[in-house]
């Protein structure tokens, strides 16, 4: 009896026909995937995006089976409605989830395909800046599209969609000077990603502070500044302000080291001097390196020291390693020509701690 009633159950045909769905569905997906993940296993990036969306997929396609099983069953059956609404809500989210998933599982193989930990990372690191900021652009909006669609299906939200259109003008102005930072950064994070004002990885100075563009988010960007500090701003700024990027085009850098010396100082040993520590220096790259007198004052004269490096990193490493060599030198060798200040006493004409000095040797 309760067999007969069982099987004459309004609701038998369709819970053993979702039974049946789910499972071929579920054996097609395990059969696909292994197959597919074979014959892509050398094509990194529809590699990747295959591993990435597996979980997803695995949700997705049972609940599309199980959705064409209810659009089946008779409308007069008890709780249809509400189970194709429920049903649909979940396929829904799992097809947004499933999009997400393959965005991002395309990105990480672009992203693995160039490796930008190499020497020379700049066309790397214009891919991962590009893949990074439109992966993160196109996931936002597939949330806020996946959560529309979801708010549709009730005809409730449809009804008050509907009922505010009459004072859309009004709405609109409000909704876009509210909205107005969340638009101008998603504009924003597109020109970046397009035109690459900046990348990950580049060196900049903002706002008087040097460091590395640590991460690039659909909002803001984190600078890693030098000390291990983190300068965060909205991306709006690199597109409406000024600032200094370093690793725009190659990573090379020009470093200046700018001493003083008394007139009475020979230049020649200092260029031979300069040579000398420049070619020493393992920070040098090999390009170039001058020495010029490039100002004068009262007191002394300005003396430039130019030099190359291949980043900035090393070019800080080697204008220090420039000053301090000159320094030294000028202390060993000239001590008597260092910047120093005169005093008349008197009526002598010779500055203090300078008497003792040959004619041809006192300070100007």
């Amino acid at each position: 009896m309760n067999k007969d009633m069982l099987l004459g159950h309004p609701w038998f045909a369709p819970a053993l026909s979702a039974l049946i769905a789910v499972f071929l569905a579920l054996l097609v997906h395990r059969v696909a995937s292994a197959v597919l993940q074979r014959v892509t296993r050398h094509t990194p990036v529809l590699h990747a995006l295959l591993v990435n969306i597996k979980p997803a997929a695995r949700l997705v396609l049972p609940l599309l089976a199980l959705q064409m099983v209810w659009q089946a069953a008779p409308d007069e059956l008890r709780f249809i409605a509400g189970v194709r609404h429920l049903n649909g809500l979940l396929l829904i989210a799992a097809a947004s989830w499933l999009a997400i998933r393959a965005i991002n599982g395309f990105a990480d193989g672009l992203i693995a395909k160039h490796p930008y930990d190499a020497a020379d990372n700049l066309q790397a690191r214009r891919v991962l800046t590009q893949t990074r900021v439109l992966a993160r652009t196109a996931n936002s909006m597939l949330l806020v599209a996946g959560g529309a669609m979801m708010l549709m299906t009730f005809p409730g939200a449809r009804q008050v969609g509907a009922s505010l259109l009459a004072s859309a003008g009004v709405i609109g102005i409000v909704a876009g000077l509210a909205a107005k930072p969340v638009f101008s950064n998603l504009i924003a994070g597109l020109q970046i990603a397009l035109a690459q004002p900046i990348r990950i990885d580049d060196v900049l100075v903002v706002e008087g502070e040097w460091g590395r563009v640590e991460e690039i988010t659909g909002t803001f960007v984190v600078l890693k500044i030098w000390d291990d500090r983190r300068l965060i701003l909205p991306l709006s700024y690199f597109i409406e302000k000024p600032f200094q990027n370093w690793t725009r085009h190659n990573a090379q850098l020009l470093g200046t080291v700018f001493v003083y010396a008394d007139y009475g100082m020979p230049l020649e040993p200092l260029r031979t001097e300069v040579e000398r520590l420049v070619k020493a220096a393992p920070e040098w790259d090999g390009r170039f390196f001058n020495l010029r007198v490039v100002d004068t004052t009262e007191r002394a004269m300005q003396i430039r020291v130019l030099c190359t490096a291949a980043n900035s990193s090393l070019a800080f490493d080697l204008r220090c390693t420039v000053r301090e060599g000159l320094i030294a030198f000028m202390q060993r060798e000239y001590p008597q020509f260092l910047p120093r200040l005169r005093v008349e006493d008197g009526d002598a004409a010779a500055p203090r701690g300078a008497a003792a000095l040959p004619p041809q040797q006192q300070p100007v």
